[in-house]
Parts: structure tokens; sequence; C-alpha cells
């Protein structure tokens, strides 16, 4: 356990440090902003959420996002999506795993979830938590430089290996939130669903 261990810290700080060279001539593709996102997805409606706070922006290094409720008459998801033009030491994206327990959500479930779109199915990273009597249920994933992982250990991992083959650290975070009304199950198919009509919206978005 801790030969692995060392082996992944080895490799994570190798990372970092071609990562940080590879910032010097990052090449982030073209894209559309993040504001640009319909409201309009599929059956599902958007309304924005408050914008996060300057010391919230800063604490993520986030360089675009938005921050919508989807809705299409039933159970709102909040949909968070965060996008970095250069990942370099500090500025990297954060993991959902890490950031919901410390605002008091604690994770009781977790797994991966196949979402079948128009464009392939597509693997996700899937948690149910639960603060107090509330219960929700998280999907997320990260995407950019043309491809879409559910791990924070893969995303790492190409990370890297773009980073030194064509220079590019950019890639994005998508988040969808779900609360429990009825069952898990329930709250999952819905969320799944708007999950296949998001997907095939990103790539102008998080290229």
């Amino acid at each position: 356990m801790l030969t692995r261990a060392v082996v992944l810290l080895t490799i994570f700080v190798g990372a970092s440090a071609i990562v940080q060279v590879a910032a010097q001539r990052n090449t982030a593709a073209a894209r559309s902003p993040l504001t640009a996102l319909p409201r309009s997805i599929g059956a599902w409606q958007g309304t924005d959420i408050a914008a996060l706070a300057d010391d919230e922006v800063a604490t993520l290094g986030v360089d675009d996002y938005v921050n919508r409720r989807y809705a299409r008459g039933g159970l709102p998801i909040s949909t968070y999506i965060g996008y970095y033009a250069n990942q370099r030491s500090g500025d990297a994206i954060h993991s959902p795993r890490n950031c919901l327990p410390g605002s008091g959500w604690e994770p009781v479930e977790a797994g991966t979830e196949q979402i079948s779109t128009s464009i392939g199915s597509v693997k996700v990273a899937r948690y149910e938590i639960v603060k107090g009597l509330d219960r929700e249920v998280v999907l997320y994933w990260y995407q950019g430089r043309g491809r879409i992982t559910s791990g924070e250990y893969a995303n790492k991992a190409w990370l890297l290996l773009d980073a030194a083959r064509a220079g590019r650290s950019d890639g994005g975070l998508v988040r969808l939130i779900g609360p429990v009304v009825s069952t898990p199950a329930e709250t999952l198919r819905e969320m799944s669903s708007f999950a296949a009509a998001l997907l095939t919206r990103l790539p102008e978005y998080l290229p």
C-alpha cells in the first residue's frame, strides 16, 4: 500500500512539473463562453443561480463558469460547469469528492453511471450525499481536450499527457446535483436524462 502511495505521489509531482512547463506554451482551443450555454436544453429550462463570490472564484481558480438550475416541470437539477484555460499548480480543477464534505455533505454511496447519448455512451462519477435529513444525488465528470473522464486519477494522467504532447492544459468540470424527493433511483433517472441532453451541447464550450 505504501509503495502504491509513493508511486502515485511521484507521478503527480512529475505531472505538476510538466504541466508547469507546458503552461508557458499553453494552446487552449477556441471555444464559446459558458454564459452562452442555452437556457433551454431539450425539455429542460434553466435559470441562473446567484453568481459565486469573488473569493470563491479566486479559491477555485476558474476562468469561466456557469451556475444554473435546470428543470422540466419537476426535479430541479443544480448545474455547475467550470472551465480552466491553463491548469497550473494551484489553478487546477477541484474535485467534488473533496469539496462536498467541506460544505457539510457526507457521501453515503459512490460509483459510476453510464449515460447513453446521441454521441455514444459516457461514464460519469456518481455520489449520493446526505446532510441531516437531506439527501442528494451528484453526477460529475471532467471534460476537455477532446475527451470525457469520470475519475480524478484518469483526468490527471490525461492532463499530463496532453500538456507534454500538445501543450494543452485547458479543461473543465461538470457537476450536477439533484435532491432526493422520492427515491435515489428516481432522481438518478431524471439526472441521467438531463446529462444525456447536456453532453451533446458541451463540446462547443469545453472543446
